[in-house]
């Protein structure tokens, strides 16, 4: 009987080493972004202030980033903000600590994790692209971003070419009727100045201009026999 009891209680440890391996406690170093992947550039989840207690559920082997349990929440921080116990003394969380803590080596994948903990967040409608990695995603948006912005330069290249053609219209339309007003000025002068029928001693009769060129110069018009001049 007491055989059976110490092969249960073994068996039981066996079930539960697993169980007990899968999380390690530590502490958060400073005001940190928790985030969805392992990446500065997935999106943030949740801020951990500075010192507050987090479950470290296991670490990457290849870069130092660690999914963490804080306040019923999971995500990603880096180790260099995550501190933890080792031989009665705060050590930052790293590889070299890693088996020590006994903390699991694990793996990422977008689709695993976020159909698991965020199908509530708004980034989740973005899983597909997010899956090619956080470089792929940003390189893509950064793409639409670039055409976008481009059409709307475009919009504003053609709306600043159509008002300065336009204003380039109503000036050439401006110095057209400033020059057909100075033409017509010179036509009314020019007009004014070779019509002598308006001086007194020219109404009813023409200038004669054989005897006297400049009819101005003279009050009357004498024709060649008349008495009246001398």
């Amino acid at each position: 009987m007491k055989k059976l009891i110490v092969k249960i209680a073994a068996a039981t440890l066996l079930v539960l080493a697993p169980a007990i391996a899968q999380a390690a406690e530590g502490y958060s170093t400073a005001n940190v972004n928790m985030r969805a992947g392992p990446s500065t550039r997935y999106p943030a989840v949740a801020v951990i202030p500075a010192g507050s207690s987090v479950e470290i559920r296991g670490c990457l082997s290849n870069v130092n980033w660690c999914d963490v349990e804080f306040y019923g929440g999971r995500g990603w921080v880096s180790g260099q903000y995550v501190q933890a116990v080792y031989e009665q003394r705060r050590v930052y969380v790293g590889p070299e600590y890693y088996r020590p803590l006994g903390i699991p080596l694990v793996t990422f994948s977008v689709g695993n994790y976020w159909d698991r903990y965020y199908r509530h967040r708004d980034f989740y409608r973005e899983r597909d692209r997010w899956s090619r990695g956080p470089d792929y995603y940003y390189r893509d948006r950064d793409y639409r971003d670039r055409d976008y912005l481009d059409r709307d330069y475009r919009v504003r290249e053609y709306r600043r070419d159509r008002d300065r053609d336009r204003d380039w219209r109503d000036e050439d339309r401006r110095d057209d009727r400033r020059d057909e007003a100075r033409r017509r000025e010179r036509r009314d002068r020019d007009t004014r100045s070779s019509d002598f029928r308006d001086l007194p001693q020219f109404r009813g009769g023409k200038a004669d201009t054989y005897n006297h060129p400049d009819p101005r110069a003279s009050p009357f018009v004498c024709r060649p026999g008349d008495p009246k001049c001398d």
